[in-house]
């Protein structure tokens, strides 16, 4: 059996996929970590408080669980990475590489690291975005996910090891605030329609990007961490797609379920990163390597959204 450490479990994916990973393997085989003492139901199961950076206390957490497969969900966001973006380089790449040294020195078999669309620039092709193609990132953010995913089919090649990601759309869920990435409009706008407040926009009406609910990401990531390695192709990260919406579409949307909500656009700076960003995904490869299939649409994930709110 697999012991399990979740890194940055607070966070907006951490929250859902430790969960998750709890019900498949047990809370006595999933250990939640974070800064800070959550607040969420995570504090019922294995929690450790650890910084990321603080490399002997990781050294300390995975030796005390031996812990087998991590989980490094830790990074500065696209609109918060620009505020500081010398911070979170250190951050999103030094945390990294730390693990992988880690797994290689035989702490742990198996890493995943989460990249994202970020990724991608404002030469890369818009519309079904293939696995393999120019990635020119513009934001620091992308950047060092880019640098990320070198860094993670490095290790493959050199030393074989077990690293897996996945480049994430804009996610979208009920059970946990984002993070401060250029997406988090999508996940605003249902928390102001169902408190029934005007919602101002800080993309334009017509901002065209791929979107994925919640329960998707966290299905997507635990398919393919138990995806049989031999099934691995890519060890950079994984295309995935689900729907690709634009705000106009998501409150045109909402506003069959609450017909007073009033939404307004003033764009700010996260224009010009979602600018340079694609439109839509061609995910065929992690189709073919791993079976993947999303099951929410822009309707459904609408509808469960307000349900739960």
């Amino acid at each position: 059996m697999n012991n399990i450490l979740v890194i940055g479990a607070c966070g907006q994916l951490g929250t859902e996929l430790t969960t998750r990973l709890r019900e498949i393997y047990g809370e006595e085989h999933v250990v939640a970590a974070d800064k800070k003492e959550p607040v969420s139901d995570l504090k019922e199961g294995l929690f450790e408080v650890l910084d990321i950076m603080d490399i002997n206390r990781v050294k300390e957490v995975l030796k005390k669980y031996q812990i087998t497969e991590v989980y490094h969900l830790v990074a500065l966001l696209s609109a918060t990475a620009e505020a500081s973006p010398r911070f979170a380089w250190e951050l999103n790449m030094n945390s990294l590489v730390n693990l992988l040294d880690l797994a290689n020195e035989g702490h742990f078999k198996r890493l995943y690291w989460p990249s994202s669309i970020a990724v991608f620039g404002p030469n890369t092709p818009k519309v079904n975005t293939p696995q393999q193609t120019f990635m020119d990132p513009s934001s620091i953010y992308g950047i060092s996910k880019l640098a990320g995913e070198r860094w993670c089919d490095y290790y493959f090649d050199k030393h074989n090891m077990d690293v897996r990601s996945i480049r994430y759309p804009g996610l979208i869920g009920y059970k946990s605030l984002p993070g401060g990435g250029t997406t988090d409009y999508a996940v605003d706008i249902y928390h102001k329609a169902k408190a029934g407040e005007d919602f101002s926009c800080f993309l334009r009406a017509d901002t065209k990007l791929p979107m994925m609910y919640m329960e998707d990401a966290v299905r997507a990531t635990v398919e393919l961490m138990q995806a049989p390695a031999d099934q691995i192709t890519i060890r950079s990260s994984y295309n995935v797609a689900a729907m690709s919406f634009t705000p106009e579409d998501v409150y045109e949307e909402i506003k069959k379920h609450c017909p007073d909500f009033k939404i307004s656009y003033e764009p700010d700076f996260r224009q010009e990163i979602a600018d340079s960003w694609n439109q839509s995904i061609d995910d065929s490869v992690a189709q073919r390597d791993w079976g993947w299939k999303p099951e929410y649409d822009l309707k459904r994930m609408t509808e469960v959204m307000l349900e739960n709110l």
